[in-house]
């Protein structure tokens, strides 16, 4: 047995003691890690812009293999539902939040109150169709768009169409409209611009999230829609550009404000970006724009964050996430059938993520 002088025995405890204290420390250190290494934040909403979302999600994570995000493409009137009731970390809408939605989350006590609406990125809706034996780009005015989604026009020999389309030998087929079955900021864009241009649709279907369909067939989401358009001859139906490219259907040129009849693509989409006037939560839109070039059925699509969030490592997670999406994640937007914002319109993207407390 080895006996320790006095002097030996307190510098021994006093090396032992710091040991035992570093490797507390060094343990802290890496459950820090470990936490780190298991964020999962999730989001839900619009289907409109769920390709680039989910696309930002999986380089994100490359880059931060810490943090991972989910996001349920559920349609943005279930994602504004599950943002005001707090079982998701963000939401993400087509269309402008109502107010009573907005006041819910900014009159919270607990936790603190406040939301920071956030444009992501801009994009297009297009009216795809499945017509046998006729190509790409028949040409549609602002009369017949309203007539057929009104079910007024009900086949596609129907004298307007014609008119509008001398070179098109259209067959005698019936018209059959496919149009959203759930609560979808896509429906909101596209009746809302149906509303501007035709006074009979304001009169009686009106604009919204959902609304009383005079004709047609329903789908849930982006999805289901394009899918419905490529099973059924004679369909035609309005989705977001990007899925009428991903399922390589025949989309219409739509007659625009200044009647010319406009393909979307990236210039066109830019030029009605540039008309829609944001306000102060960076939230609005233009459902007729003006301008020759401007393709007509074109906005913004936003994520909603809070501005408090129980965990500071949630919070930091969303900020860098749409930090992300709103920087490298922009060069995404054109191949997936969107619109990068513009430098105005990012800027003040950015300095709005400032709302996220830290």
């Amino acid at each position: 047995m080895v006996t320790l002088h006095p002097l030996e025995r307190r510098s021994f405890l006093k090396f032992l003691s710091a040991t035992v204290a570093g490797f507390a420390a060094s343990q802290t250190n890496w459950q820090r890690v470990f936490a780190r290494q298991t964020i999962t934040i999730n989001g839900a909403g619009a289907t409109f812009p769920a390709p680039i979302y989910q696309t930002w999600a999986q380089e994100f994570g490359k880059k931060n293999p810490n943090i991972q995000v989910n996001y349920q493409s559920v349609g943005s009137g279930a994602g504004r539902r599950q943002f005001v009731a707090r079982t998701v970390d963000f939401g993400a809408s087509d269309s402008v939040p109502r107010p009573e939605e907005i006041n819910q989350i900014e009159n919270e006590a607990n936790p603190p109150k406040g939301m920071v609406s956030v444009p992501m990125v801009g994009g297009a809706l297009v009216a795809a169709y499945n017509i046998p034996g006729v190509g790409p780009e028949i040409r549609l005015s602002r009369l017949a768009l309203a007539n057929i989604f009104l079910g007024k026009i009900k086949n596609w020999n129907d004298p307007l169409l014609a008119g509008l389309n001398p070179q098109v030998t259209f067959p005698n087929l019936p018209i059959t409209v496919v149009h959203r079955s759930d609560g979808s900021g896509t429906t909101d864009i596209f009746t809302t611009h149906l509303n501007a241009i035709s006074p009979e649709w304001k009169q009686k279907v009106g604009r919204g999230s959902s609304v009383n369909w005079p004709t047609g067939v329903g789908a849930r989401g982006n999805e289901g829609v394009s899918e419905q358009i490529k099973q059924i001859p004679g369909s035609i139906g309005y989705v977001e550009f990007g899925f009428a490219k991903l399922n390589n259907l025949n989309i219409a040129r739509l007659e625009n404000r200044a009647g010319k009849f406009v393909t979307p693509n990236v210039e066109t989409e830019k030029a009605a970006l540039a008309r829609i006037q944001l306000d102060e939560r960076l939230l609005g839109v233009d459902p007729d724009p003006s301008g020759e070039d401007s393709y007509p059925i074109a906005g913004y699509t936003w994520i909603l964050a809070y501005k408090v969030y129980p965990k500071a490592e949630t919070s930091k997670a969303v900020r860098e996430f749409l930090r992300y999406g709103l920087t490298e994640g922009q060069a995404f937007a054109e191949q997936l059938g969107y619109v990068p914002l513009p430098e105005e319109t990012r800027q003040k993207a950015l300095a709005a993520l400032e709302g996220i407390t830290p």
